[in-house]
């Protein structure tokens, strides 16, 4: 058993074999996912865990070298989540958004319901 970073088997695997400019969204559980897209399903019920939560956890295993949110996003708390990884936030309409999902490794549903709290990561290299 792993002493730190994520202890969830397979969101560990997708983090680790993610390569530069990979992409990986942490959703908020409503988020619908193409197709043929994996799924990791994290909600337990609402609110939990929460996407800050999952975020967090999940920078600290992965090199991240940009986000994308959707253009309708609006919570601050969220938005500061996201603000708080220090890289490149771009934000597009929600539908694209949901476009750019098609080509992620993986989503990550959490517990979240607040609307729009949805962020796709960019993978970047640690040197």
């Amino acid at each position: 058993m792993r002493d730190t970073g994520l202890w969830h088997p397979r969101l560990a695997s997708l983090v680790a074999g993610l390569g530069h400019t990979d992409t990986i969204v942490v959703a908020d559980a409503g988020l619908p996912v193409p197709a043929g897209v994996e799924t990791v399903q994290l909600a337990l019920t609402r609110g939990v865990p929460s996407f800050r939560a999952v975020l967090a956890a999940m920078a600290g295993d992965l090199v991240i070298e940009a986000a994308t949110v959707a253009a309708e996003l609006t919570d601050e708390a969220v938005l500061a989540g996201v603000r708080a990884l220090g890289v490149p936030v771009d934000s597009v309409p929600h539908t694209e958004l949901k476009h750019r999902c098609a080509t992620a490794s993986a989503v990550v549903r959490t517990g979240e319901a607040t609307p729009y709290a949805n962020v796709i990561l960019r993978a970047g290299v640690p040197f």
